[in-house]
């Protein structure tokens, strides 16, 4: 047994000595190694139940809302029950709702009651035996307790009363303290088994120091390998990763996150897909309902042409094209996020795009995210500027259970769940409030987020790519004589004022870390020749359109150079691509409509639109059919 299932036990049986309550929650819903040494596995019932009787109780009552209570002999309960009610005759007050259930004299009987109890007949019984302390130690477990009760702010009338009920048998429960012998005895308990906490209204156990919450961990790395090893010849696999060390511990470390009753549906997995997998692709089908991910697609061919397919779509911005090569070369040799963690758990790459507006940030992550992935659409962008309240998270992920919209579950998590195949895009960061940064800082560290529905969603597959432009409107081309700067002074310039921003304003340095030396800093275009490209790359959509939709067959300049030289004399370089685009919009688009508009669509069919300038030196132009 693993350290982290003692502890819990451990705790779990040192509390139940002193405490008159336990909540028990976190992964009940995961199984575990049968306590009788089978080799079975089972619900967490009979583990919290052999781990009392160890404690010393005598009497072990679970109850649940579908079957009453269990673990009693019938004959057990009438004597329970038989001493509410004659204390309730002694008080000559009886409870209106206390029923005697006569369950006959089989004693072999375990479960009693053939119609389920009401809650409100097993609840005297327990209020009865916590208050009143006999020789017998009775533990009284309430499974399932999540759903018993509202929510603090949804609690009903007979959600408070039974509460009440509890909370005064919990405090009104004999102290023993007079008696020393009695001080080394367990008092008898109440158990309450639930997979969430949240879902146990906090006015409940908060600020009662007779209760004691304890958590059941997920398992951990020591657990799945633990349970891998002992059922290793459970797997239809190929190659088997049991047999060779280094597969061994890249299978444990790809079930990052998965419960051992995860692990055992993986198992029968593989059993009944009929032809062995390969365990990455076991776990991709199980994760994500297929076999293939994309990254395996990734070859040494494919990886030596990132640099030409990301140019094609990304002018002048060389140093960066590299710098993302680089972290998608680092992420093909396994190697992403090991400086940070064994688990290997980590997205595949993390980069911060940083320069002037409109010089190619989001162009080169949608690139990216075609080259990766074949579309394009694969890059899923959240625009930073609507997530600057501070709630915003709750967008991200999900508002807490018990809020309006819970479960709807959030923007980012549900967006991955989708596609865990992506590159995810947050334009302008730094736009976002600072609590948003927690969530990022989660990513970072343990490669997944769990959503408002208690969901978990993994980012192991993903890229992040953050934009900005911190220092877009201090970092200039020019320095204080008028002269150019150099490419390394601006890329310093705002590698510097990166820092500055997280350090000094935010005062969260930690991020910082995180990000390493992943600052991609953007040029200013300023070169002709990469305006021109980018001009072009606009325009060509403009003309697919026209010959989309009203069956024109091209559109061409009379003199293309000299078109753009005019458009580009008024262009603002510092708004980079977007000042382009801008200027193409006014100066072509705009009269290229009213052209359209003013002619009869059978004029323009399976024609050609001609740009002429009326003067060599302005950007004005008149259309013609040709």
């Amino acid at each position: 047994m693993s350290n982290a299932q003692l502890f819990w036990m451990d705790a779990f049986a040192r509390e139940a000595g002193i405490r008159r309550a336990i909540l028990l929650h976190g992964d009940i819903l995961d199984v575990y190694p049968s306590p009788k040494n089978t080799g079975d596995y089972v619900p967490i019932q009979p583990i919290v139940c052999t781990a009392l009787r160890t404690r010393g109780f005598n009497d072990i009552i679970l109850w649940d809302k579908f079957k009453g209570a269990q673990n009693v002999k019938p004959q057990r309960w009438n004597e329970l029950q038989n001493a509410l009610v004659a204390q309730n005759m002694k008080q000559n007050s009886p409870q209106k709702n206390a029923t005697v259930y006569d369950m006959g004299e089989d004693e072999d009987i375990q479960e009693i009651g053939v119609v389920p109890p009401n809650i409100d007949d097993f609840l005297p019984v327990v209020y009865y035996h916590l208050t009143h302390q006999t020789d017998a130690r009775i533990a009284f477990i309430l499974d399932w307790s999540q759903y018993l009760f509202g929510t603090n702010s949804s609690l009903s009338e007979e959600d408070r009363q039974r509460l009440l009920m509890l909370s005064k048998a919990i405090n009104n429960a004999p102290l023993a303290f007079s008696c020393k012998e009695e001080l080394a005895k367990p008092g008898n308990l109440l158990v309450l088994l639930t997979s969430k906490l949240g879902n146990i209204p906090s006015i409940f156990y908060q600020g009662n120091s007779c209760i004691k919450e304890i958590i059941i961990p997920s398992p951990g790395r020591t657990e799945r390998a633990e349970f891998l090893d002992k059922e290793y010849d459970k797997w239809n696999l190929s190659p088997n990763p049991m047999r060779n060390k280094r597969l061994r511990e890249d299978f444990i470390d790809a079930t990052d996150g998965f419960t051992i009753r995860d692990l055992l549906q993986l198992a029968r997995l593989s059993q009944q897909q009929g032809s062995s997998l390969s365990f990455e692709k076991l776990v991709n089908l199980y994760r994500y309902g297929e076999q293939k991910s994309p990254w395996e697609d990734l070859s040494k061919d494919k990886l030596r042409s990132i640099t030409e397919a990301l140019k094609e779509r990304v002018k002048g911005q060389d140093d960066a094209v590299e710098k993302v090569k680089q972290v998608i070369i680092r992420a093909y040799s396994g190697l992403a996020g090991v400086q940070h963690s064994k688990k290997q758990r980590m997205p595949k790459g993390i980069l911060f795009f940083v320069g002037p507006t409109g010089v190619g940030k989001t162009e080169l992550a949608k690139s990216l995210a075609e080259f990766l992935f074949g579309d394009d659409e694969t890059c899923i962008r959240f625009d930073m500027s609507e997530f600057n309240h501070e709630h915003s998270d709750q967008r991200l992920v999900g508002a807490p259970p018990g809020y309006v919209g819970y479960e709807e579950g959030g923007q980012l998590t549900n967006a991955v769940k989708k596609r865990p195949f992506a590159v995810l895009l947050f334009d302008e960061i730094e736009k976002a409030h600072q609590k948003i940064l927690d969530k990022f800082l989660q990513i970072f560290e343990d490669g997944r987020l769990t959503d408002g529905k208690g969901d978990t969603v993994s980012f192991s597959e993903t890229v992040i790519i953050f934009t900005s432009n911190i220092g877009a409107s201090e970092v200039t081309l020019k320095d204080a004589n008028g002269n150019y700067k150099n490419s390394e002074q601006i890329k310093n310039e705002f590698i510097a004022k990166v820092k500055e921003h997280f350090t000094e304003k935010l005062t969260r340095p930690e991020l910082l870390n995180r990000i390493g030396d992943n600052i991609v800093p953007f040029n200013f275009i300023t070169d002709d020749s990469f305006l021109f490209a980018i001009a072009k790359a606009k325009i060509k959509p403009i003309k697919e359109t026209l010959k989309e939709k009203y069956k024109i067959t091209d559109m061409l300049f009379e003199d293309e150079q000299k078109a753009f030289i005019t458009i580009f004399s008024s262009l603002d370089k510092s708004m980079g691509g977007r000042g382009v685009l801008n200027e193409i919009v006014k100066k072509v688009i705009d009269p290229l409509s009213l052209f359209l508009f003013e002619k009869d669509e059978k004029d323009y069919i399976n024609k050609r639109i001609i740009i002429r300038q009326k003067k060599e030196d302005l950007p004005n132009f008149i259309f013609t059919l040709d």
